[in-house]
């Protein structure tokens, strides 16, 4: 089966839309399913968790807790060079990140005001760390570094230990090196009810962070919308990929950039916009060539009803395309794309040139693959140091400080309406005109 190659100009509106759609879940009862899981870990709390566990991840033990002391263990078996790519990988994310860490600041707005900004780190978070399919070994490194350098005290970790039934090495040896303080054997929604709400082993996060398939992300939104919940990193959806390329890009380059996000899920989405429809002819002969030689055959069969192949008709269309979708990666494909790197406005984030593959991103380049996914990229970023800190404002007012600004308060006030505002401020300033400051 040979991919569709389309012209976005000789396509109607309503056309044009349904390619750039992304893929919508055909579990109706999803909401609810996991509505009823969130439930039952409130209600039964570890024990809960050890039942679905075993139902849901094949789970041997009667307890859902990796002792630290065992975590150290696996660790320690780790293999020599996935140890270095680990040590190596951490460096980097931990020196763009620290870069990226907010600093504490006061200013003097007015003689007598004094307004401060202060972060400090969570107390409790939550990672979940998919391990199913894939042991996603980077998420502990992108969510576990930030989490550290923002000096986070206490770091919960949930994955699933599926088959085999004991932790992966690389999982445990990034959770030590990230400083993760509890490493729990959970996945899917229940990990995220257990994280949100705590309990009797788990601790209750204040924010949890980490992807995952259609039931985590569900269940995420949903202990948002909780008041009793979690907050969590961002919405997000399926894994996805926009590619802008010219004549001269590869088209090997571009068929495995493709197939690189395909592999995650059946869900996922992979788009490239090209000028050149001869280009795109050789990317369609790419992509079945390079299908037939990876393992992860079952995902990508159904994942490739998902790529798109467009030909468009400039450079610059293909940006207004790629800003209206707001793809979580972006990859730029062609001569000079350093020139229009400013009229990229809505992305998660961006690969620039033939050498920057999606995969850079993923594991070692330095910053973080924790992207806003589904559109989302519009109004939110990628994980960064500051998403695991607590922002407090404070305001240090003398009495010289209110009769300054406090005429400005009451005007505000009467013009809004609200009488106790403005008396808040004017029986201040009648006490020191009196002499009671």
């Amino acid at each position: 089966m040979s991919f569709k190659i389309s012209k976005w100009s000789s396509l109607s509106k309503d056309a044009q839309a349904e390619l750039l759609a992304r893929p919508v879940s055909n579990n109706e009862n999803l909401s609810s399913q996991v509505t009823a899981l969130i439930q039952r870990v409130q209600d039964d709390g570890d024990k809960a968790l050890v039942e679905l566990s075993k139902k849901f991840d094949g789970l041997q033990d009667d307890s859902v807790v990796c002792d630290l002391e065992q975590v150290s263990k696996i660790a320690k078996r780790i293999d020599f060079d996935l140890k270095a790519a680990i040590d190596e990988a951490y460096e980097r994310i931990e020196s763009f990140h620290a870069q990226a860490k907010p600093r504490n600041f006061t200013i003097e707005t007015a003689p007598g005001v004094e307004c401060t900004t202060r972060y400090e780190g969570y107390d409790s978070i939550g990672l979940y760390i998919p391990g199913g399919s894939a042991p996603l070994i980077s998420t502990v490194l992108m969510t576990g570094a930030p989490a550290n350098i923002a000096g986070v005290d206490n770091i919960s970790l949930c994955t699933p230990l599926k088959s085999v039934n004991e932790l992966n090495p690389g999982i445990a040896y990034a959770a030590i090196k990230c400083g993760v303080s509890k490493v729990f054997s959970i996945g899917g929604a229940q990990a995220i009810a257990a994280m949100a709400y705590g309990t009797e082993s788990v601790p209750r996060a204040q924010k949890i962070f980490g992807p995952g398939n259609s039931w985590v992300t569900e269940a995420k939104q949903q202990v948002a919308f909780d008041p009793k919940g979690a907050a969590i990193d961002m919405p997000a959806g399926p894994s996805e990929v926009m590619v802008i390329a010219d004549t001269k890009a590869n088209p090997k380059f571009i068929a495995l950039d493709l197939l690189a996000q395909s592999e995650h899920g059946p869900d996922s989405q992979a788009i490239v916009l090209s000028t050149c429809g001869d280009l795109l002819e050789q990317v369609s002969i790419e992509l079945e060539k390079e299908l037939q030689t990876l393992n992860r055959k079952e995902i990508l069969n159904e994942s490739r009803k998902n790529i798109g192949l467009v030909v468009v008709n400039s450079i610059e269309q293909a940006i207004e395309i790629s800003n209206e979708y707001a793809p979580e990666h972006l990859i730029l494909q062609f001569d000079e794309a350093d020139a229009v790197l400013d009229r990229i406005k809505n992305s998660g984030s961006v690969f620039v040139g033939a050498w920057a593959p999606e995969s850079l991103g993923d594991y070692c380049s330095g910053t973080n693959h924790v992207l806003p996914t589904y559109g989302f990229a519009r109004s939110y970023n990628g994980l960064s140091t500051s998403d695991f800190m607590q922002k407090i404002t404070f305001q240090k007012v003398t009495a010289q400080g209110i009769q300054n600004i406090g005429y400005c308060a009451m005007v505000l006030a009467d013009a809004e309406g609200l009488d106790a505002h403005k008396r808040a401020v004017e029986v201040r300033l009648q006490n020191i005109e009196r002499g009671d400051a």
